[in-house]
């Protein structure tokens, strides 16, 4: 995902570094806000504008923190980062999540907000790719590890492929999207949202993608993650920055132009903007603003529907009871 844009990113804060390692949350500043660490997923894309958005606009800060935004290394990394305290939230994708909890990291989910998971096959249109089907006899680039490697034989499966019919070259996560460009894999996996811009603004050429949520497997994305401790000795923090984030997404959804300049002004290295635009145009579609109260509220039957799917079609074991993995308490008054 777009691993040209690497660098620290901080917003909202002049206080980098570590968040507090007693997993309680920031210190006040003289400002009388809490200063917070959150850490993307990766480093920043158009799906992170809401969270510029939010500082910008002053959202955060009306909630009682002073935020400072962190680039990330991939969902599994983030997940870590936060059960070693080394940051106060995170922002993570689902599978790695879960995956990171049935291990034994003391951390949960408090909102996921991409209810559609972005999880896909992305391919130039040239290809004439329509269905799993059409990827038959086709190479496609996967990073082993990542939640779509290990899912995508099940998806195969779904939708009547047998998975010996299509081969699938291991290419590391910086190198997926040159594989693309320069010929040595049909398709990838990878993020839709987030990839397909990227692809057709450096190249000119249109990208089409199967996401496996319209192809019968749709697992929750990506959300805010925290810390046991923290949950535990400063629900107020953690209820503020799930209200804060909410409301931040809420807006970037209502005024994209905004958002997206928002990011463009405070998160170094950014994509170009057309780009931004494209991926948060494409992030707004996944949040189902049309079935969740707000942003970031889940149901237990959402979260029971990934679990089971993991455990039916993954190496995942860690069960299927969301409180083991999820405290919707934080947005439930949202």
């Amino acid at each position: 995902m777009t691993l040209a844009l690497a660098g620290v990113v901080v917003a909202g804060s002049t206080a980098c570094g570590q968040a507090d390692p007693s997993g309680s949350g920031g210190e006040a500043g003289d400002d009388g806000l809490t200063e917070v660490t959150v850490t993307l997923n990766w480093v920043p894309y158009g799906e992170h504008a809401p969270f510029y958005y939010g500082v910008e606009q002053g959202i955060f800060e009306e909630e009682g923190i002073d935020l400072t935004i962190q680039p990330g290394n991939g969902s599994g990394n983030t997940v870590q980062q936060v059960a070693q305290r080394n940051t106060d939230f995170g922002w993570a994708d689902t599978p790695p999540l879960v995956n990171g909890i049935s291990s034994g990291m003391p951390v949960r989910s408090v909102g996921v907000f991409l209810q559609t998971g972005p999880s896909s096959v992305e391919f130039f249109a040239d290809q004439g790719i329509t269905e799993p089907a059409d990827l038959v006899g086709k190479t496609v680039g996967g990073t082993p590890g990542d939640a779509m490697y290990g899912t995508f034989p099940a998806w195969l499966e779904l939708n009547g492929v047998d998975p010996a019919d299509v081969t699938v070259v291991n290419v590391d996560a910086a190198g997926k999207i040159a594989a693309l460009i320069e010929g040595k894999v049909d398709a990838i996996q990878g993020f839709h949202h987030d990839q397909a811009p990227t692809i057709e603004n450096q190249t000119g050429e249109e990208v089409e993608a199967l996401p496996f949520a319209d192809f019968g497997m749709n697992l929750l994305g990506t959300g805010l993650v925290a810390h046991e401790a923290l949950l535990a000795d400063d629900p107020e923090l953690v209820e503020a920055m799930v209200r804060a984030t909410s409301r931040a997404f809420l807006a970037a959804s209502e005024d994209p132009d905004a958002a997206v300049a928002a990011m463009a002004a405070g998160a170094e290295q950014a994509p170009d903007e057309a780009v931004l635009a494209a991926q948060l145009a494409a992030t707004v579609d996944l949040l189902g603003l049309e079935d969740a109260p707000a942003p970031g509220v889940n149901t237990e039957e959402q979260w029971t529907d990934t679990l089971t799917f993991l455990s039916e079609n993954t190496d995942f074991d860690g069960g299927t009871t969301a409180a083991d993995f999820w405290d919707g308490s934080f947005g439930a008054d949202l």
